[in-house]
């Protein structure tokens, strides 16, 4: 491994180990980040979290790509030192499976904005209080959307999009909102009946930060047409 890579010896013998601990087993963390103090600040606010575990602290998305498999969430600092751009690193851990929840000082707002596109679970300010962090943390783990004011205010301000869509939502909201099953959805777009689950309440979380609330298919249809992803039934 490249150096600033720090993989947990839990993460090979968890299962062992939980197998005589009747409470469930810790949300499973990786953080990349290229500066060592905030891989070093992150692990201690993590440090006395039971329901969190911090399994790899890297400098490099490449270098996590190996443990998706095993992580429930990837803590993702939207600005590397190591030539890559937001939207590589997050089609590259999404094509992985990874959920990916922003960390950022939020100090780019096209990087901002291009994370909000990529498909983030959630955007989060470094600055942010322990407790804001840990929870965003907590909840994006287990495939919540994390509505900040942040994300909101990236959503807000990018108009190319509709409601902050990633291409992959947008994907997705196409074949859901016409009709079409989950395990269909799925199956054409090439992810898990799980997961496309996931990017529909998270296609949803957007459209309602966005004052465009879209509680039933037939929202989602009309909300589709309305940003051109859908044909108009009347075209």
């Amino acid at each position: 491994m490249e150096p600033g890579f720090v993989a947990s010896s839990k993460l090979l013998g968890f299962v062992e180990d939980r197998m005589t601990n009747d409470a469930p087993p810790p949300l499973r963390v990786a953080h990349v980040d290229d500066h060592e103090t905030v891989r070093l600040g992150f692990a201690s606010l993590l440090g006395d979290v039971d329901d969190i575990e911090l399994v790899a602290s890297a400098t490099s998305v490449d270098d996590v790509l190996p443990l998706v498999a095993d992580l429930d969430l990837v803590v993702l600092d939207i600005r590397l030192s190591d030539g890559s751009t937001v939207a590589r690193n997050l089609a590259v851990l999404q094509d992985a499976g990874a959920r990916v929840l922003a960390f950022t000082a939020a100090d780019n707002a096209n990087e901002v904005r291009a994370a909000s596109r990529g498909g983030v679970l959630g955007i989060v300010r470094k600055s942010d209080s322990r407790d804001a962090i840990i929870d965003a943390v907590r909840n994006a783990a287990r495939g919540l959307t994390v509505a900040t004011t942040e994300w909101a205010a990236a959503l807000d301000a990018d108009g190319t999009f509709s409601a902050g869509l990633s291409p992959k939502e947008r994907e997705v909201l196409a074949l859901y909102a016409s009709g079409e099953k989950s395990v269909t959805v799925a199956n054409r777009a090439g992810l898990s009946a799980g997961t496309v689950a996931e990017y529909v309440r998270r296609i949803r979380t957007k459209y309602a930060i966005a004052g465009r609330p879209a509680h039933t298919k037939v929202d989602l249809y009309k909300r589709a047409v309305e940003d051109g992803i859908l044909p108009s039934p009347e075209s």
